[in-house]
Protein backbone atom coordinates (compact mmCIF):
# COMPACT_ATOMS: atom_id res chain seq x y z
CA UNK A 1 0.00 0.00 0.00
CA UNK A 2 1.16 3.40 -0.70
CA UNK A 3 1.95 6.22 1.71
CA UNK A 4 -0.47 8.33 2.57
CA UNK A 5 1.52 11.12 2.90
CA UNK A 6 5.48 11.81 3.43
CA UNK A 7 5.23 15.45 5.29
CA UNK A 8 2.68 17.22 7.15
CA UNK A 9 2.52 20.61 6.37
CA UNK A 10 4.26 23.03 8.70
CA UNK A 11 6.31 26.00 8.68
CA UNK A 12 7.89 24.83 5.00
CA UNK A 13 7.05 26.79 1.71
CA UNK A 14 4.61 23.99 0.39
CA UNK A 15 3.08 23.24 3.75
CA UNK A 16 2.16 26.88 3.74
CA UNK A 17 1.17 27.37 0.71
CA UNK A 18 -1.27 23.76 1.08
CA UNK A 19 -3.08 25.43 4.28
CA UNK A 20 -3.58 28.54 2.31
CA UNK A 21 -5.39 26.78 -0.59
CA UNK A 22 -7.35 25.02 2.09
CA UNK A 23 -8.41 28.25 3.61
CA UNK A 24 -9.60 29.49 0.09
CA UNK A 25 -11.39 26.86 -1.08
CA UNK A 26 -13.39 26.88 1.92
CA UNK A 27 -14.28 30.62 1.20
CA UNK A 28 -14.86 30.41 -2.19
CA UNK A 29 -17.34 27.37 -1.34
CA UNK A 30 -18.93 29.94 0.88
CA UNK A 31 -19.59 32.25 -1.77
CA UNK A 32 -20.47 29.71 -4.58
CA UNK A 33 -22.47 26.26 -3.54
CA UNK A 34 -20.30 23.76 -5.40
CA UNK A 35 -23.38 22.48 -7.04
CA UNK A 36 -23.92 25.71 -8.75
CA UNK A 37 -20.07 25.64 -9.65
CA UNK A 38 -20.06 22.66 -10.77
CA UNK A 39 -23.08 23.36 -13.14
CA UNK A 40 -21.14 26.45 -14.59
CA UNK A 41 -17.91 24.53 -15.28
CA UNK A 42 -20.13 21.93 -17.35
CA UNK A 43 -21.70 24.56 -19.42
CA UNK A 44 -18.92 26.35 -20.10
CA UNK A 45 -17.61 25.62 -23.67
CA UNK A 46 -15.33 22.15 -24.13
CA UNK A 47 -11.43 23.62 -24.24
CA UNK A 48 -8.86 22.59 -26.64
CA UNK A 49 -7.04 19.30 -26.22
CA UNK A 50 -3.45 18.96 -25.22
CA UNK A 51 -1.29 17.89 -28.09
CA UNK A 52 2.48 17.12 -27.32
CA UNK A 53 3.88 16.96 -31.00
CA UNK A 54 6.97 16.07 -30.72
CA UNK A 55 8.55 17.48 -27.85
CA UNK A 56 5.99 19.42 -25.83
CA UNK A 57 6.41 22.63 -24.31
CA UNK A 58 3.95 24.16 -21.82
CA UNK A 59 4.77 27.96 -21.61
CA UNK A 60 4.40 29.91 -18.22
CA UNK A 61 2.07 32.92 -17.55
CA UNK A 62 3.36 34.28 -13.71
CA UNK A 63 4.16 37.48 -12.84
CA UNK A 64 5.84 36.89 -9.71
CA UNK A 65 8.00 34.09 -8.21
CA UNK A 66 9.00 33.75 -4.46
CA UNK A 67 12.75 32.47 -5.42
CA UNK A 68 13.14 35.06 -8.31
CA UNK A 69 10.58 38.14 -7.22
CA UNK A 70 8.69 40.31 -9.45
CA UNK A 71 8.90 38.58 -13.75
CA UNK A 72 6.98 41.61 -15.30
CA UNK A 73 7.24 45.09 -14.95
CA UNK A 74 4.20 47.20 -14.44
CA UNK A 75 3.20 48.02 -18.01
CA UNK A 76 3.54 44.07 -18.57
CA UNK A 77 1.13 42.89 -21.44
CA UNK A 78 -0.33 39.35 -20.15
CA UNK A 79 -2.31 39.42 -23.03
CA UNK A 80 0.66 39.69 -25.55
CA UNK A 81 2.30 37.05 -23.72
CA UNK A 82 0.20 34.67 -23.84
CA UNK A 83 -0.73 35.49 -27.61
CA UNK A 84 3.61 34.92 -28.29
CA UNK A 85 3.25 31.88 -26.83
CA UNK A 86 0.57 30.72 -29.18
CA UNK A 87 2.30 32.18 -32.01
CA UNK A 88 5.77 30.30 -30.70
CA UNK A 89 4.09 26.72 -30.49
CA UNK A 90 3.42 25.92 -26.82
CA UNK A 91 1.93 22.93 -26.41
CA UNK A 92 -0.18 24.05 -23.37
CA UNK A 93 -0.08 27.73 -21.37
CA UNK A 94 0.44 27.32 -17.47
CA UNK A 95 -0.92 30.00 -15.74
CA UNK A 96 -0.21 30.59 -11.86
CA UNK A 97 -3.22 31.15 -9.91
CA UNK A 98 -2.45 31.63 -5.99
CA UNK A 99 -2.56 34.95 -5.07
CA UNK A 100 -0.08 35.26 -2.40
CA UNK A 101 3.76 34.18 -3.70
CA UNK A 102 2.87 34.35 -7.11
CA UNK A 103 0.57 37.60 -7.20
CA UNK A 104 -2.25 35.08 -9.56
CA UNK A 105 -5.72 34.91 -9.92
CA UNK A 106 -8.33 33.12 -11.55
CA UNK A 107 -9.07 36.01 -13.70
CA UNK A 108 -5.36 35.46 -14.73
CA UNK A 109 -6.81 31.94 -15.89
CA UNK A 110 -9.82 33.24 -17.65
CA UNK A 111 -8.40 35.95 -19.48
CA UNK A 112 -5.45 33.41 -21.10
CA UNK A 113 -8.03 30.79 -21.88
CA UNK A 114 -9.56 32.63 -24.21
CA UNK A 115 -7.31 33.89 -26.86
CA UNK A 116 -5.60 30.43 -26.61
CA UNK A 117 -8.93 29.29 -28.54
CA UNK A 118 -7.63 30.49 -31.25
CA UNK A 119 -4.52 28.38 -31.50
CA UNK A 120 -6.03 25.52 -30.10
CA UNK A 121 -4.02 25.03 -26.79
CA UNK A 122 -4.96 24.66 -23.86
CA UNK A 123 -4.90 26.81 -20.71
CA UNK A 124 -3.25 24.69 -17.60
CA UNK A 125 -4.35 26.21 -13.70
CA UNK A 126 -0.96 25.89 -11.80
CA UNK A 127 -1.66 26.72 -7.94
CA UNK A 128 -1.46 24.47 -4.75
CA UNK A 129 -4.90 22.81 -5.63
CA UNK A 130 -6.02 20.58 -2.49
CA UNK A 131 -10.09 20.46 -3.53
CA UNK A 132 -11.91 19.08 -6.33
CA UNK A 133 -14.34 22.41 -5.92
CA UNK A 134 -10.69 24.03 -7.11
CA UNK A 135 -10.51 22.12 -10.17
CA UNK A 136 -14.24 22.95 -11.27
CA UNK A 137 -13.00 26.57 -10.88
CA UNK A 138 -10.23 26.05 -13.53
CA UNK A 139 -12.97 24.09 -15.72
CA UNK A 140 -15.51 27.83 -15.15
CA UNK A 141 -12.62 29.78 -16.27
CA UNK A 142 -11.55 27.69 -19.23
CA UNK A 143 -8.96 25.57 -18.51
CA UNK A 144 -8.42 22.19 -20.53
CA UNK A 145 -5.63 21.01 -17.46
CA UNK A 146 -4.70 21.44 -13.69
CA UNK A 147 -1.70 20.62 -12.06
CA UNK A 148 -1.81 18.19 -8.73
CA UNK A 149 1.27 18.25 -6.42
CA UNK A 150 1.51 14.68 -5.31
CA UNK A 151 3.94 15.43 -2.47
CA UNK A 152 1.80 17.26 0.00
CA UNK A 153 -1.34 15.04 -1.13
CA UNK A 154 -2.57 11.79 0.33
CA UNK A 155 -3.74 9.23 -1.89
CA UNK A 156 -7.18 9.83 -1.46
CA UNK A 157 -7.19 13.33 -1.87
CA UNK A 158 -5.31 12.68 -5.48
CA UNK A 159 -7.81 10.35 -6.35
CA UNK A 160 -10.21 13.36 -5.60
CA UNK A 161 -8.87 15.26 -7.87
CA UNK A 162 -7.74 13.45 -10.71
CA UNK A 163 -11.81 12.05 -10.75
CA UNK A 164 -13.24 15.82 -10.85
CA UNK A 165 -10.41 16.33 -13.85
CA UNK A 166 -11.63 13.21 -15.24
CA UNK A 167 -15.02 14.53 -15.08
CA UNK A 168 -14.65 17.61 -16.14
CA UNK A 169 -12.23 16.72 -19.21
CA UNK A 170 -8.82 17.76 -18.04
CA UNK A 171 -6.03 16.77 -18.58
CA UNK A 172 -3.77 16.67 -15.33
CA UNK A 173 -0.06 17.37 -14.40
CA UNK A 174 0.73 14.85 -11.58
CA UNK A 175 4.22 16.44 -9.95
CA UNK A 176 6.76 14.85 -7.85
CA UNK A 177 10.10 16.25 -6.74
CA UNK A 178 11.69 11.82 -5.68
CA UNK A 179 11.42 8.96 -6.51
CA UNK A 180 9.51 8.06 -4.02
CA UNK A 181 6.54 10.33 -5.68
CA UNK A 182 7.50 8.79 -9.09
CA UNK A 183 6.44 5.47 -7.81
CA UNK A 184 2.97 7.11 -6.02
CA UNK A 185 2.45 8.81 -9.60
CA UNK A 186 3.21 5.48 -11.25
CA UNK A 187 0.73 3.92 -9.66
CA UNK A 188 -1.75 6.68 -9.77
CA UNK A 189 -1.65 7.23 -13.22
CA UNK A 190 -1.30 3.37 -14.43
CA UNK A 191 -4.30 3.02 -17.19
CA UNK A 192 -6.12 -0.10 -17.22
CA UNK A 193 -3.89 -2.90 -19.34
CA UNK A 194 -1.19 -0.74 -19.23
CA UNK A 195 -1.78 0.96 -23.06
CA UNK A 196 0.57 3.64 -24.47
CA UNK A 197 -1.06 7.36 -23.96
CA UNK A 198 -1.45 8.69 -27.36
CA UNK A 199 -0.55 12.30 -28.52
CA UNK A 200 -3.63 13.43 -26.21
CA UNK A 201 -2.79 11.99 -22.78
CA UNK A 202 -4.96 13.09 -19.62
CA UNK A 203 -2.04 12.74 -17.14
CA UNK A 204 1.38 13.77 -17.46
CA UNK A 205 4.36 12.93 -14.83
CA UNK A 206 5.88 16.11 -13.85
CA UNK A 207 9.32 16.23 -12.32
CA UNK A 208 10.35 19.55 -10.35
CA UNK A 209 13.68 20.48 -10.03
CA UNK A 210 12.91 22.78 -7.94
CA UNK A 211 11.77 21.28 -4.52
CA UNK A 212 8.84 23.73 -3.00
CA UNK A 213 9.56 22.45 0.57
CA UNK A 214 12.65 24.66 0.17
CA UNK A 215 12.84 26.37 -2.87
CA UNK A 216 16.21 24.98 -3.86
CA UNK A 217 16.94 24.13 -7.72
CA UNK A 218 18.71 20.87 -8.16
CA UNK A 219 18.91 20.85 -12.19
CA UNK A 220 20.91 17.42 -11.53
CA UNK A 221 17.35 15.58 -10.36
CA UNK A 222 16.50 15.41 -14.01
CA UNK A 223 19.18 12.76 -14.51
CA UNK A 224 18.42 11.14 -11.48
CA UNK A 225 14.83 10.46 -11.29
CA UNK A 226 15.22 9.61 -15.36
CA UNK A 227 15.43 5.70 -14.45
CA UNK A 228 12.31 6.11 -12.30
CA UNK A 229 9.75 8.26 -14.94
CA UNK A 230 6.52 6.04 -15.22
CA UNK A 231 6.82 4.33 -19.17
CA UNK A 232 3.39 5.05 -19.15
CA UNK A 233 3.21 8.26 -18.71
CA UNK A 234 5.13 11.22 -20.68
CA UNK A 235 7.42 13.38 -18.42
CA UNK A 236 8.03 16.52 -18.37
CA UNK A 237 10.84 18.87 -17.05
CA UNK A 238 9.76 21.45 -14.88
CA UNK A 239 11.83 24.55 -13.49
CA UNK A 240 15.36 25.48 -13.62
CA UNK A 241 15.52 25.45 -17.17
CA UNK A 242 16.75 28.55 -18.78
CA UNK A 243 17.34 27.59 -22.43
CA UNK A 244 17.16 25.65 -25.25
CA UNK A 245 20.79 23.95 -24.33
CA UNK A 246 18.43 22.82 -21.23
CA UNK A 247 15.70 21.59 -23.03
CA UNK A 248 17.89 19.49 -25.41
CA UNK A 249 19.46 17.91 -21.89
CA UNK A 250 16.49 16.93 -20.31
CA UNK A 251 14.86 15.35 -23.85
CA UNK A 252 18.12 13.04 -24.28
CA UNK A 253 17.04 11.68 -20.71
CA UNK A 254 13.51 11.04 -21.76
CA UNK A 255 11.63 13.86 -20.98
CA UNK A 256 8.74 14.33 -23.55
CA UNK A 257 7.77 17.80 -22.80
CA UNK A 258 9.11 20.90 -20.36
CA UNK A 259 7.30 23.47 -18.29
CA UNK A 260 9.38 27.01 -18.77
CA UNK A 261 8.46 30.25 -17.12
CA UNK A 262 10.93 32.73 -15.52
CA UNK A 263 12.80 32.71 -18.72
CA UNK A 264 10.00 32.72 -21.30
CA UNK A 265 8.43 35.57 -18.99
CA UNK A 266 12.18 37.36 -19.53
CA UNK A 267 12.89 36.73 -23.20
CA UNK A 268 13.06 39.35 -25.21
CA UNK A 269 11.01 37.57 -27.49
CA UNK A 270 9.15 35.05 -25.95
CA UNK A 271 7.85 33.71 -29.75
CA UNK A 272 11.62 32.70 -31.07
CA UNK A 273 12.67 31.37 -27.60
CA UNK A 274 9.80 29.06 -27.07
CA UNK A 275 10.44 27.54 -30.78
CA UNK A 276 14.06 27.38 -30.25
CA UNK A 277 13.33 25.41 -27.00
CA UNK A 278 11.09 23.09 -28.87
CA UNK A 279 13.16 22.26 -31.74
CA UNK A 280 15.75 21.52 -29.73
CA UNK A 281 13.75 18.84 -27.33
CA UNK A 282 12.26 17.45 -30.58
CA UNK A 283 15.74 16.90 -32.24
CA UNK A 284 17.62 15.32 -29.00
CA UNK A 285 14.77 13.51 -28.00
CA UNK A 286 14.48 12.40 -31.94
CA UNK A 287 17.98 11.62 -31.82
CA UNK A 288 17.72 8.96 -29.12
CA UNK A 289 19.23 5.03 -29.35
CA UNK A 290 16.55 3.03 -29.10
CA UNK A 291 16.07 0.95 -26.27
Amino acid sequence: MMAAVRQSPGESFLGRMASSSRARAREARKREPEGALLARALATPAPPPLRLGEFGMIAELKYRSPAAGSLAAQDFDGDAQVRAYGAGGAAAVSVLTEPEEFRGSLDDLRTAAGPLTAYRIPAMRKDFLTDPYQVLEARAAGAGGVLVIVTMLSDAEVGELLACAAQCGLFVLLEGFDEADLERIGGIGAPPGGSAPDDSPLLLCGVNCRDLRNLAVNRDRFRQLAPHLPPHLPAVAESGIEGADHIAAVASLGYRAALVGSALMRAADATQELAAMAAAGAQALGSRPCS
